[in-house]
């Protein structure tokens, strides 16, 4: 399961992986489930991991620069 994948939210990166996963699920229907998307989603939980990762960096970053 994936956060939220609205285009406004996430880098171009993500944005082009999030548009490849849709169209192979869309191309595969039946065959998503046998894992032929997979590549695509494990890439695309890398590059929401490193995102999640870069504001929690920056967040902590703001905080330490206004105490």
């Amino acid at each position: 399961m994936h956060p939220d994948l609205s285009t406004h939210l996430h880098t171009g990166e993500c944005n082009d992986i999030i548009y490849a996963l849709k169209v192979c699920h869309q191309e595969n229907p039946w065959k998503k489930f046998l894992g032929v998307c997979n590549d695509l989603d494990h890439a695309l939980n890398k590059c929401l991991k490193n995102e999640r990762e870069s504001r929690r960096k920056n967040n902590a970053t703001k905080i330490k620069n206004t105490e």
